[in-house]
């Protein structure tokens, strides 16, 4: 860590003190975008923000061919015109776009692809998530929420492009397995909200006697469209489940539609901008790299929609406040330019204070964004069949009896999994402040032996129960550090720790902080 800052600081003066000097930059990296949605724009901003410490040496150019193949083809080829030293792209559609990025490979541009694949083997890298992968988890977690039967429909984006490929595909085949569910139609939509309204819009005019138990939009925009499309029909007293990807934490993005209720669910599809330039970097300047960089994502239904929303917002808060640190450090710096009056001690001076702000928030950002991954990093571990859920029946008649689930070892396990994580943590919030409580003391509570326990919480979180306790009494006493008078000691004791020494070790241990650090900064 102490490495790594001492790296920042020498970045930083290194950028400040050539500022005025007007070099031209060393790499120039274009950005092809197939489209302009909210999706995009995210990731724009998090190139942007992920380039600052670069902007003197690094040039972005970013355009964007909203969803029209020959305007992305005239772009690509305007940016090879221009001598870009690397080029991402995000292609329209699979076959349409590689004679373009067939041309830049040859040229010797480095190419990423980002989210979207071609049918050419002419890229340096890609970059993206697993678009099977994701279609087949939603078709298992819709076959989930259905007891195994249903009738299903799905809405799939842009024909020809590799995400509604793969998604359908991975959905069709999780489908498969199960006899009594039956895919009745796969809609044609473009990942517009507009054109899943207009697709179901249509198909209920041909079929008004349709009955769906669930439908499936490649993206939440097109699922939300659906959604309003039966309303506009009359059809409002029986809705099924409405089903997407993206799960965006802006307003009225999927994280929220599903705290709403207007969804069942959706899937992070994440951006990760400050991972692409950091790929990019690493290519151009000849470090190690993966041609293959899949990115992480995991469900999200209305048990986790709150805890990634915080964590969501949280970070865009830390973001924004990068950026509000940039624009008055380049205004500065700018102004410094025209004045020509920086001496080289009052340069130092300023140096050091802006590193030190800018430190500081990189800081915190940088701890907000490892709580972050250890959440998602936990929801993606967890197989479809654990996702909590509350199956809604299709018929009373047909609706088959709960099976009896068993650990590994054979045990039964008396507690549905839908429930098991809700009791839990109730159980954990009532011991928090019981210093003597141990693992066979919250067994008890949730009426399971220690084992049965122990396996259920490893193998639903990958944490043993004393971590999740732990971790729990933690939390409180950050809450409790930020929101009230206490002491560190009286926080300690508040929270079940027996010693405030021990507790201030955790909770550096957790946090990355100490405690009167946080204390001090509520002050």
């Amino acid at each position: 860590m102490r490495r790594t800052l001492l790296l920042s600081l020498a970045t930083v003066i290194v950028l400040l003190l050539t500022a005025c000097g007007g070099h031209k930059a060393r790499y120039t990296i274009g950005v092809s975008q197939c489209s302009s949605d909210i999706w995009r724009n995210k990731l724009i901003n998090e190139l942007e923000t992920a380039n600052y410490s670069r902007d003197d040496e690094v040039a972005l150019r970013i355009v964007s061919a909203n969803d029209d193949d020959q305007r992305q083809i005239a772009q690509i080829d305007s940016l090879i015109s221009e001598g870009v030293d690397l080029l991402i792209v995000s292609p329209n559609q699979v076959s349409t776009i590689s004679p373009a990025i067939d041309r830049a490979y040859q040229k010797g541009i480095k190419v990423i692809l980002f989210d979207r694949k071609t049918d050419s083997q002419n890229y340096t890298a890609f970059m993206g998530a697993d678009n099977h992968a994701v279609g087949r988890a939603m078709g298992e977690y819709a076959a989930d929420r259905l007891n195994g039967r249903g009738i299903v429909l799905e809405i799939m984006g842009l024909r020809g492009s590799s995400p509604a490929i793969d998604r359908h595909r991975g959905f069709a085949e999780a489908l498969a397995r199960y006899p009594n569910i039956r895919l009745t139609a796969s809609l044609q939509g473009d990942w517009t909200e507009e054109s899943g309204y207009k697709a179901m819009s249509d198909y209920l005019k041909q079929h008004p006697e349709a009955q769906f138990h669930c439908i499936f939009g490649q993206n939440d925009r097109m699922a939300l469209g659906a959604r309003k499309a039966f309303v506009e029909a009359g059809k409002s007293e029986q809705l099924p489940l409405f089903c997407g990807i993206d799960a965006l934490s802006s307003p009225d993005g999927g994280i929220e539609q599903i705290l709403s209720g207007n969804l069942e669910a959706s899937y992070i599809y994440p951006t990760r901008g400050d991972e692409l330039f950091q790929l990019a970097m690493n290519i151009l300047e000849g470090k190690p790299y993966e041609r293959e960089n899949q990115l992480k994502a995991a469900i999200v239904t209305r048990d986790n929609a709150n805890v990634m929303l915080m964590q969501a917002e949280e970070m865009e808060r830390q973001s924004h406040n990068i950026e509000e640190i940039h624009s008055r450090v380049s205004e500065y710096v700018q102004r410094l330019a025209n004045q020509r009056i920086v001496t080289g001690m009052a340069v130092g001076i300023i140096v050091l204070l802006i590193v030190v702000i800018v430190l500081f928030y990189l800081y915190h950002r940088r701890k907000i964004a490892l709580q972050r991954e250890r959440v998602v990093n936990t929801l993606w571990n967890l197989k479809p069949e654990d996702v909590p859920a509350a199956p809604e029946p299709i018929a009373a008649s047909e609706t088959p009896p709960d099976s009896e689930k068993t650990t590994e070892a054979g045990d039964a396990d008396p507690v549905p999994v839908s429930h098991f994580i809700t009791r839990f943590k109730e159980v954990i919030e009532a011991r928090l402040e019981d210093s003597a409580v141990g693992v066979e003391d919250l067994a008890a509570d949730m009426s399971l032996s220690r084992v049965q326990l122990y396996r259920k919480v490893k193998a639903l979180t990958g944490r043993s129960p004393v971590e999740m306790l732990r971790t729990a009494r933690l939390n409180r006493a950050y809450q409790l550090l930020l929101g009230s008078d206490k002491s560190i000691s009286e926080v300690a004791y508040a929270v079940g720790f027996s010693a405030p020494s021990y507790f201030t070790k955790c909770f550096r241990d957790e946090f990355g902080v100490s405690p009167s650090e946080v204390n001090n900064e509520a002050a």
